[in-house]
């Protein structure tokens, strides 16, 4: 801050800043400083001193400060006078002694508070002035709040035996003003005033003291303050009663045999909640003294009893029998040498094959359903296979079940003609104008209860729909489409930024009875408390809303995200048009660009362009400008770069150093004007009219231009021009630098005749045809394994050998909550799994994840390929 100018009486200023100067270190009260000679009765006191406050966000604070009599009041912050201009005056009289009364108030921001961040706590003093002499306020402390994300102590789960005690530690996140520590028990507050049982230390631990049946339940520890409210992972403790015996019956009558017997049972209490059993016999049998033992002989109704049981014991010989021959007979239709493999050794690959029947050795059947018709699929169900599928026979039971009677058949892809109908069917409706009317950016494909996926090659955008995500018999045509950002006006408030594609699914309004998950690209910096993020989505009017705010989610919402460094992966069980936005909470947030540098493949004229591009680092902003250099005949002439660009509201520089003179001349230097250093619109090839010509070395491109996110593949060109004709080596240096931030260098060296070894460092894959997956080829796990999976993990298990257990192998244990609220909680493990890892990802790592469980049945995920 620049020191207060003169703006009050010369000769009071004269007096008073000398005395200023010499009254030494600020003190934290009132403090007065008489003029000698002066009326002490009228030095200045204060009506209104500022407070200690708080910055949440990028929300600027208020300070006032009000005293009578009063002739000047300035506020001084960490030693430094604050500018007459920053400060609003209002004079008024005392009602009580009619003296001059002032009343200044001045806005703190966050950026001024960082500035001495780390060297010293911020304070801000006011200073009254009377002809009387001076007095200071008490220093108001200006503190950045906060609360970070990660608990420091997360409470653990538990097994405690009946009367026990319980102590659920818990360490609240980092943050300022310190958090408040709050208790759930299965999503209820837990208040001690209420239950004298439970207490809360003051390291926030929750205690109980004898645990109760009734304590069984999640527990999660809630941190909050004025930023936000953070939640630990859920705990389950788990109360259990070993069980105890009941006192022994007494003893029975003598029996036939000379014994007695008498009994008692587990009840006294009975095991619960995985207690032990009662160790030792229910039943204790002895002989009879001989005097209670009478001889008897044997009359017609022992024989009688005798026969009858050698009758029952035949007939259940039989009935055994039968069940043996019925379970043999069905065993019939399958291939008695067909092996089983196990998932946890193979990672879900299906072996040994063979037919099952001699004259058709392409055919596979299933044990059909009785009660149901059988339908003929074409298209492989087993996903690992290779080449064209054979037809599988299979039965129309409730994990296959077809969506009527006939024959069914399964594309993987369909000729673009078709996706050129399918986009006019489409853009006839008012809500889908707005699509494009190629089919680069756009896939679709006609799915039904078994899902699929879409694709948009080169983007990193997906569309994952999961088996019974669209309920059995319906049969729906779904689209994926990314748009262009100067297609859809999407409104940013503030210091709001674009972080991804605008990606729309559809058709909206569809019923789903499972999330499908969307993924795509962006270029956020994940840094701790650094962004405040948002999904927005696009209402069938056209207004933006948001939809889920990172980090905020609720179990039971209708969205939910998974970010990772660079995709971020939405739940969503409504479809419609998506776009994560980002607000920068510090100036610690960044965005990563990628640097690429291109110049023309032929050069025909003296004249060399060198093309430096600022992307975005998505996918789907290298894919727009790999595809308008190839329309312009360019190549890439060095490896991509990233570059932390942050919300330090400076632009970017671009320079061009070392070009040796005696080869080449450089039009910068000559003319001091770079020929392009445009921004151009998508896909135009054409500057933007309204942007100048840049000026002067080195050149800048606004840092708007890049926060913003909204401008497509921003450039700046360098042109250079050859002394010679026969000039082919070119050796120079480009800087891409943020001013007081990070940057970067390329070493050019090269033959701009022949030197072609970077072209193919960002070759796009082929774009033939619509990428659709439909059915089990859409999965990398087989239907049936994944079926035994959920069907082993989804009940509670007190080992943890349960989906719980998977979620932290998998590292997703902070989304515990969302996954417990479904009513399959391992479903949406292994649906993420699938969006996060196709087509790369290595079952081998996720059949290690699930053996390691410690299921105890061993074969439990094996699987043979008749059976898949």
């Amino acid at each position: 801050m620049a020191l207060l100018p003169g703006l009050w009486p010369a000769l009071l200023g004269i007096v008073l800043a000398a005395r200023l100067r010499g009254s030494g270190a600020q003190q934290s009260a009132t403090a007065a400083n008489p003029v000698p000679g002066g009326p002490p009765d009228l030095l200045p006191h204060f009506l209104l001193e500022p407070e200690d406050v708080y910055i949440v966000k990028n929300k600027p604070v208020l300070l006032a400060c009000k005293a009578t009599p009063a002739t000047q009041i300035f506020f001084k912050c960490n030693s430094e006078w604050v500018r007459q201009a920053d400060h609003v005056i209002e004079r008024s009289a005392d009602a009580a002694s009619g003296l001059p009364a002032m009343e200044v108030r001045i806005n703190v921001s966050r950026q001024q508070v960082e500035k001495v961040f780390g060297l010293e706590e911020y304070w801000c003093q006011c200073v009254a002035w009377s002809t009387s002499g001076t007095t200071k306020s008490q220093k108001a402390y200006i503190r950045i709040a906060y609360l970070r994300k990660n608990f420091e102590q997360e409470p653990q789960a538990k097994e405690v035996a009946l009367e026990q005690g319980v102590v659920l530690p818990c360490r609240p996140p980092e943050g300022i003003p310190l958090a408040e520590v709050e208790w759930l028990r299965n999503e209820d507050p837990v208040d001690p005033a209420l239950d004298p049982n439970v207490y809360i230390t003051r390291e926030h631990s929750l205690v109980v003291r004898r645990a109760r049946l009734a304590d069984t339940a999640n527990y999660t520890c809630v941190a909050k303050n004025i930023v936000a409210r953070r939640r630990s992972a859920s705990a389950a403790v788990t109360v259990y009663v070993d069980g105890s015996w009941s006192p022994w019956s007494k003893w029975s009558a003598c029996g036939l045999d000379c014994t007695h017997w008498r009994s008692r049972e587990c009840a006294d209490p009975a095991p619960r909640n995985g207690g032990e059993d009662c160790p030792g016999a229910g039943l204790d049998t002895r002989n009879c003294t001989s005097d209670l033992c009478a001889p008897t002989t044997s009359g017609p109704e022992d024989v009688a009893l005798y026969v009858g049981l050698i009758a029952v014991a035949v007939c259940l010989l039989l009935l055994l029998l039968v069940l043996v021959l019925v379970y043999c007979r069905k065993k019939e239709g399958l291939d008695s040498d067909v092996a089983d493999s196990s998932i946890l050794t193979s990672g879900f690959q299906p072996v040994s094959i063979k037919p099952s029947k001699a004259d058709n050795p392409h055919l596979l059947t299933i044990q059909p359903d009785l009660s149901t018709t059988t339908t003929t699929y074409q298209g492989s169900l087993c996903p690992r296979q290779d080449g064209p599928g054979p037809k599988f026979q299979l039965s129309n039971g409730h994990l296959l079940s077809p969506l009527g009677s006939g024959r069914h058949t399964l594309h993987h892809s369909s000729p673009t003609s078709e996706a050129e109908d399918f986009v006019a069917r489409l853009s006839t409706q008012s809500y889908f104008r707005s699509l494009p009317r190629g089919v680069s950016n756009m896939a679709y494909g006609t799915f039904n209860f078994l899902g699929g996926r879409l694709m948009i090659p080169n983007t990193g955008v997906s569309l994952l729909i999961p088996p019974d995500a669209i309920p059995r018999g319906k049969i729906y045509e779904v689209y994926l489409t990314l748009h262009k950002p100067e297609d859809v006006r999407l409104p940013l408030a503030g210091g709001q930024t674009l972080l991804s594609p605008i990606v729309s699914c559809g058709p909206p309004g569809v019923l789903l009875t499972r999330p499908v998950i969307l993924a795509m690209d962006h270029c956020g910096e994940p840094g701790p408390d650094s962004w405040s993020l948002h999904l927005k989505k696009q209402s069938c009017e056209g207004s933006w809303e948001d939809v889920l705010h990172l980090g905020e989610e609720a179990p039971s919402h209708l969205y939910y995200c998974q970010l990772d460094a660079g995709a971020c992966y939405v739940f969503t069980e409504q479809l419609g048009r998506f776009a994560l936005v980002g607000e920068a909470l510090s100036v610690a947030a960044a965005k990563r660009l990628k640097l690429l540098l291109f110049a023309p493949l032929a050069c025909t004229s003296l004249e060399y362009n060198i093309r430096v591009y600022c992307l975005h680092d998505t996918h789907e902003a290298v894919k727009e400008v790999v595809q308008l250099e190839k329309q312009l005949g360019g190549q890439l002439i060095q490896e991509p770069r990233e570059l932390r660009f942050k919300d330090s509201y400076h632009n970017l520089r671009l320079s061009v150093h070392d070009v040796p003179s005696s080869l080449w001349k450089s039009k910068l230097l000559v003319s001091y004007q770079v020929r392009g250093c445009a921004w151009h619109a998508r896909g135009s090839g054409t500057a933007d009219p309204s942007v100048h010509l840049c000026v002067g070395s080195p050149q800048e491109i606004p840092f708007y231009h890049i926060w913003n996110g909204t401008q497509p593949h921003q450039h700046c060109t360098f042109t250079l021009e050859r002394v010679s004709p026969n000039t082919s080596e070119l050796a120079c240096k480009v800087w891409v630098w943020q001013v007081e931030g990070d940057g970067q260098s390329f070493n050019i060296n090269l033959n701009i005749t022949k030197d072609t070894r970077f072209s193919e460092l960002l070759a796009l894959e082929s774009e033939g045809g619509v990428p659709a997956l439909v059915g089990p080829s859409a999965f990398k796990i087989p239907f049936l394994i994944r079926q035994k999976i959920i069907t082993s993990l989804d009940p509670p298990c007190s080992r943890s050998a349960d989906w719980r257990t998977l979620a932290q192998k998998l590292h997703l244990d902070s989304h515990l909550s969302f996954f417990a609220s479904k009513p399959s909680p391992t479903a949406m493990i292994l649906n993420l799994w699938e969006a996060r890892h196709f087509p790369n990802g290595n079952l081998s790592q996720l059949a290690a994840a699930v053996a390691g469980l410690g299921q105890p049945n061993a074969g439990l995920f094996t699987v043979s390929e008749a059976e898949c």
